[in-house]
This record gives structure tokens, sequence and C-alpha cells, in this order.
């Protein structure tokens, strides 16, 4: 083999593992061809509108209750990089509060069991159950059939929020920079101390 060519590939090769590591973790989005042009894309809000929609979303919470900032994570309960995200928020509980909020976007199943993980009992519980199934490959929970309709309408706001917000890839990360107050979003997994740095904590 051509040794200039294997000089190149071992170049490259260092060059993406010298990367840190949130740059080497990723974001799932909906995957469809287009029949049609575009619609024209509705003006994008600013950080600080972006934060307000996100508010208005519907979702759990977990972490510290009495933080003064609100962290909002968009996730699909069938994305392996939104369960690599609420597995790396784990050690920041106690600094800071996360409201989940799922959106159906990668596959049928995304709503239902988003809704199931609403109108559980204890919804981290159930969010985690789901996120453990997902990094094994198990295909996260089942749905519950009987989930009363709200709760599958907060689930559909949810998405219609996401769309709002000019995003097209989970986990989707709406914060306000805890040191400097500046407003942010972020799509894409992080390891714990990259989403630390990311919210100033």
């Amino acid at each position: 083999m051509d040794r200039r060519f294997l000089l190149r590939r071992r170049l490259c090769c260092a060059a993406l593992l010298s990367l840190p590591l949130p740059a080497l973790l990723g974001a799932c989005s909906k995957e469809g061809t287009e029949t049609a042009a575009p619609a024209a894309p509705a003006a994008r809000p600013t950080p600080a509108e972006a934060y307000t929609l996100a508010s208005g979303g519907n979702g759990f919470t977990v972490g510290a209750m009495m933080a003064a900032n609100t962290v909002y994570v968009f996730f699909d309960t069938t994305c392996p990089h939104c369960a690599e995200l609420w597995k790396a928020a784990q050690p920041l509980h106690n600094r800071v509060k996360l409201v989940w909020m799922p959106v159906a976007l990668l596959r049928p199943q995304s709503g239902p069991q988003g809704a199931t993980i609403l109108a559980a009992a204890n919804p981290a519980a159930a969010m985690a159950e789901n996120e453990a199934k997902v990094l094994d490959r198990s295909g996260g929970i089942t749905a519950d059939p009987n989930v009363p309709a709200e709760v599958t309408a907060k689930v559909a706001a949810n998405t219609e929020i996401f769309k709002k917000l000019g995003a097209d890839s989970v986990p989707l990360i709406v914060f306000k920079h805890a040191q400097s107050g500046a407003f942010g979003q972020h799509a894409g997994a992080l390891d714990s101390a990259g989403l630390a740095a990311l919210l100033g904590l």
C-alpha cells in the first residue's frame, strides 16, 4: 500500500482522536425525502425569545429545584444521543435544574413513549428506564395505550415549540448561562464536563 496514503490516514485519525469528547458526540435528526420545495423558513427566534418559548413547554423537572436558572432539554425517547445526555447530566443534578420535554420527531413510538413518561407517577424513573433501554438497544419503555389525550397533546405542543425554535435534531438544550446570563441553544449530546461548561456551572 502507498506509504503516503498510510501517513495521511494516520494523521486524519490522530486529528480525530485529539478532538475533545463533546465534539465527538452527536445528535439525532429525522431523515426524510422532500417531495416539494420547502416553504420559506420563519424568522428564527432570538436566544432570549427561544428561552421564553421553551419555558412554555411541558416536561418533568429533575435536579436542584432551587437553582436560579432552569435548563430546558427537548428529547426524543428513541434517540441514543438523548440517552447519553441524560446519563451525563446525572452528576450535575445538585447544581442545575433541568426540565426534560419529550417531542415526537424520530419514530412512530416517540410520541406515545414520551406521553407515557409524562403521565408516569414518577416521570424521572420512567425516563431512566427508557434511556437505559435505549442505550442497551432494547427499544425503550412500552407505551401505555391508556395515556390521557391531554398528555398526548402536551407532547404534540412540545414538538411545535421545537419546530418554532428552528431546530431539527435532538437533544436540544435551551439555557441561560449561569455566569454571564447569556441565553443559548445547543443541539447534540455532551459529556458531564462539556455540559457543565456550556451551562456555566
